[in-house]
């Protein structure tokens, strides 16, 4: 029997200000920023399904990540895409296949969105 889970848990993301990544992150998951910072460099995003840890420990320019290593769903990929740019997101892609865009954390991570 493999003990291993066929589940993704939580997905770290390095980040250089823990602060500023929780305020970033949570703005535009439209969540309140009022969660504790554990061990003064992790901040548990709160999700539905999986987790997204921010970690500024991780950090470092070789860290960040240079392709989207997941996507966040979205129902309305238009509004989705206009929703970012009203926050001045960096937008890396415009929408493709009327499906998905790319865009930039402050720290560069590329991130995606995907109509699901």
């Amino acid at each position: 029997m493999n003990p291993i889970l066929n589940q993704v848990g939580t997905i770290f993301i390095p980040v250089s200000n823990i602060e500023k990544a929780r305020d970033w992150y949570c703005d535009i998951l439209g969540l309140p920023a009022d969660g504790e910072i554990l061990f003064g460099h992790l901040y548990i995003v709160p999700m539905n399904g999986t987790g997204i840890v921010l970690d500024s420990k991780i950090y470092s320019k070789d860290t960040i990540f240079k392709t989207p290593p997941f996507h966040l769903n979205t129902n309305n990929i238009e509004q989705a895409y206009e929703y970012m740019k009203s926050r001045n997101v960096e937008l890396t892609t415009e929408i493709e296949h009327n499906h998905w865009f790319n865009f930039k954390d402050p720290d560069g991570n590329h991130l995606m969105i995907c109509k699901c």
